[in-house]
């Protein structure tokens, strides 16, 4: 999200978190939004900063100055550097997945995150919106839960809500969703949500 009016707009559906950009190379970049403009997120929302690859320093001074809960790390970010941030926000590194074979990094992050997230692995750093094959979650045999991402649609709720992957606990969406790079479509969220809301019930 980086435009006032539509986090406004968008947190009236209650999303469980809502993420905000701070990669300036990403056409999400949410650096120049008043932090201001996320007064409106009630408690409930969680606030995720995501960032590549950035220096300590700067990644502390935006989560303080935009009050973010977790901080989600999607570049060549090392278990030790993602553990320096533990003591003070929950954090979730980011694993593109294309093979079986992409798993075998993720024991090296057990202590350091409390969450990962699952893309579909390309030379970028996320964004694609593209899907990766899910039955290859089924090789994953650590004990962290983690985010589904990778081109997820409003086309796929269902197919999703019968995916039963126990420790499978946030559905991370984004460029499908959207009329233009950080402007979400209302309705589509909502149809979404309703149907996965339902379908888990």
């Amino acid at each position: 999200m980086n435009n006032a009016e539509n986090i406004a707009e968008i947190s009236a559906l209650n999303p469980d978190f809502m993420g905000f950009i701070f990669y300036n190379q990403s056409p999400r970049y949410a650096g120049n939004l008043n932090p201001s403009a996320l007064d409106v997120l009630p408690d409930g929302i969680l606030r995720v900063g995501v960032f590549v690859n950035a220096a300590p320093d700067y990644v502390l001074s935006i989560a303080e100055n935009y009050s973010l809960n977790l901080l989600q790390f999607h570049g060549n970010e090392t278990p030790e550097y993602c553990a320096g941030f533990k003591k003070n926000y929950r954090t979730i590194k980011s694993f593109g997945i294309a093979s079986p074979s992409d798993f075998s990094t993720v024991s090296n992050y057990e202590r350091a995150c409390d969450y990962f997230l699952f893309d579909t692995k390309t030379k970028q750093y996320g964004g694609s919106g593209q899907k990766f094959d899910h039955s290859l979650l089924n090789m994953y045999k650590n004990k962290i839960p983690f985010f589904l991402s990778g081109g997820i649609s409003e086309h796929d709720a269902a197919e999703i809500s019968k995916y039963r992957h126990s420790l499978c606990k946030v559905l991370d969406i984004n460029s499908r969703f959207e009329f233009s790079p950080g402007i979400k479509n209302y309705e589509k969220i909502k149809i979404f949500m309703d149907t996965v809301r339902k379908n888990n019930k």
